[in-house]
C-alpha cells in the first residue's frame, strides 16, 4: 500500500544523499571532457544497480550473518559522514578524470548516483518504511537525475558557484537530521 507521507521522506532522503546538484561540477566536467552525456544509460544503469539492492541487499548481508538494523546503523555512520563532507565543503570522494575509458556512463552511474552512500541508504530504509514506497522513491530521483544530466549545461549557467554551494550545504544539513533519525530509529530496537 502507497504512503504519500513515506515517499516524500523516501523522495528527499535519497534527493539528498545522491546530491546530483552538488555532483553537478563533477557532471559539468564529464560532459567537457567526454564531449556529451549519456543521461538514459547512466541512469537507467543507476536505477537497476538501486533497485537490485533493495531487493538483494538482505541476502547479501545473511551471507555475512548481519541483519538490516546493524546495517542500518553502519548506514547511518556513512550518511552521518557525508553529510559532513558536504556541510564542511570537503572532498572524500577523488574524481580522476584520466579513468574514464568507457564513457561518461561509469562515472556518473557508478560510483557518483549508485555509489556506496545510496546503496546503504537503500538498505537502510528499507529497515523503515515499505518497498513499494521505496520503489517510488527511487523512481522519482531516477528522473530528476536525468533532467539534471541532461540540462546540466543550462544548469551551470543559472545556478553559478555560489548557487551550488549554497544547495550543497542546505542538503548536508539535512542528512545530518537523517543520519540522526536513522540511528535513533535502529538502536532503540
Amino acid at each position: 500500500m502507497f504512503n504519500f507521507k513515506e515517499i516524500a521522506s523516501i523522495t528527499l532522503i535519497l534527493f539528498s544523499i545522491i546530491d546530483i546538484l552538488g555532483s553537478l561540477p563533477i557532471v559539468i566536467e564529464i560532459r567537457k571532457r567526454e564531449g556529451h552525456i549519456h543521461s538514459l544509460k547512466a541512469t537507467i544503469i543507476s536505477g537497476v544497480l538501486m533497485i537490485l539492492f533493495l531487493f538483494m541487499g538482505n541476502s547479501i548481508l545473511q551471507l555475512f550473518g548481519l541483519d538490516v538494523a546493524s546495517f542500518a546503523v553502519a548506514g547511518a555512520i556513512i550518511i552521518f559522514i557525508l553529510a559532513l563532507e558536504m556541510i564542511l565543503d570537503i572532498n572524500l570522494f577523488k574524481f580522476d578524470p584520466h579513468t574514464s575509458a568507457t564513457g561518461s556512463v561509469i562515472p556518473l552511474a557508478f560510483p557518483l548516483i549508485s555509489g556506496a552512500g545510496t546503496l546503504t541508504t537503500i538498505l537502510s530504509l528499507r529497515a523503515v518504511y515499505e518497498v513499494p514506497n521505496i520503489l517510488v522513491g527511487i523512481v522519482v530521483n531516477l528522473i530528476f537525475v536525468f533532467i539534471v544530466l541532461k540540462s546540466s549545461g543550462y544548469l551551470e549557467k543559472k545556478l553559478g558557484p555560489q548557487g551550488f554551494s549554497v544547495l550543497r550545504r542546505v542538503f548536508g544539513i539535512i542528512l545530518l537530521a537523517i543520519a540522526v533519525k536513522i540511528l535513533k530509529d535502529n538502536l532503540l530496537l
